[in-house]
């Protein structure tokens, strides 16, 4: 069952926890878009792991609080960081280490950014690069779906409110045995085979629970992203792996190449065999390097 913080300035924050109460703190950040759901896939793992895991709805998404009005200036993922350092005060955490997928990649690079004597290390699973990301064709590989929204989204807020409104309206009746065919061009078969069961109940309730306040969530989430972060990978200072896979159609194979070739040290792991979406049966592995990384 969710909890909620009330931050400094007013906001509410909804959260979850899982996994080990006892174990070492991990912050996962989720994808765009995605609310704060019970994902027993993810909390058994982090219990395997001895990690207590901690995830939380950013701004708009599930019941957690928007950022100022519809047409307020856009808030660099570095303040997502600031919310996650309110929360595990909070929760009375100290140091502790973060995992973010797809668009929570950049959070979770936000939060080893401004807490590097606090974030022990950082996995980003299929992350995304940022925007101005010297040599890299950022848009080349995303299916057509995404393609236009990230277009619609450079464009501004106004060309990509409609889109994200009408993407809203599919989400909000999503279930498992129909999400494949709503990600339409953003899965090949690789992902569309990992789709099923369990795993596609939780996706399928992420989405419509990140759209219980309407698209305002997705709208800034997705701003965010192509707008500046607020710092830059390649000063990073704590240990960061990289997982990515060539059968992404959502974050190419090149963002993850790039990430694993910008940030200092980076751990990369690159597979030809894997998606978007079928890298997170991996989730063992993944938290058993992170916490390599990190020492613990």
């Amino acid at each position: 069952m969710a909890d909620y913080l009330t931050l400094d300035d007013g906001r509410t924050l909804e959260h979850l926890e899982g996994g080990d109460p006892d174990g070492f703190p991990l912050v996962y950040h989720s994808g765009t878009p995605s609310g704060a759901v019970a994902d027993e896939h993810l909390f058994a793992a982090a219990e395997a792991a001895g990690l207590r895991l901690v995830t939380y709805s950013r701004p708009g998404y599930g019941h957690s609080t928007p950022r100022g009005g519809p047409d307020h200036v856009i808030t660099p993922v570095l303040a997502d960081a600031d919310d996650t350092a309110a929360l595990l005060d909070h929760l009375g955490i100290g140091e502790f280490v973060t995992l973010g997928w797809s668009g929570g990649g950049p959070r979770a690079l936000a939060c080893g950014a401004a807490m590097p004597g606090r974030c022990r290390a950082v996995s980003l699973l299929a992350g995304v690069a940022p925007l101005d990301a010297d040599g890299l064709d950022w848009l080349a590989g995303m299916g057509e779906e995404n393609v236009r929204d990230f277009e619609a989204v450079q464009a501004g807020r106004e060309a990509y409110r409609p889109i994200a409104e009408e993407q809203v309206e599919e989400l909000r009746s999503v279930t498992g045995d129909d999400i494949v065919a709503s990600f339409g061009d953003l899965v090949d078969e690789v992902d569309a085979a990992a789709l099923t069961g369990d795993f596609a109940e939780t996706v399928a309730a992420s989405f419509r629970h990140a759209v219980e306040q309407g698209a305002v969530g997705m709208v800034e989430d997705t701003l965010q992203i192509v707008a500046p972060w607020g710092f830059d990978v390649r000063s990073l200072a704590v240990p960061v792996a990289v997982w990515q896979g060539e059968h992404d159609r959502m974050v190419p194979y090149a963002h993850g190449q790039w990430l694993a070739s910008a940030i200092p040290g980076a751990r990369a792991h690159l597979f030809a065999d894997e998606g978007h979406l079928s890298l997170v049966a991996r989730i063992d592995e993944i938290l058993d390097d992170l916490k390599a990384l990190a020492g613990i």
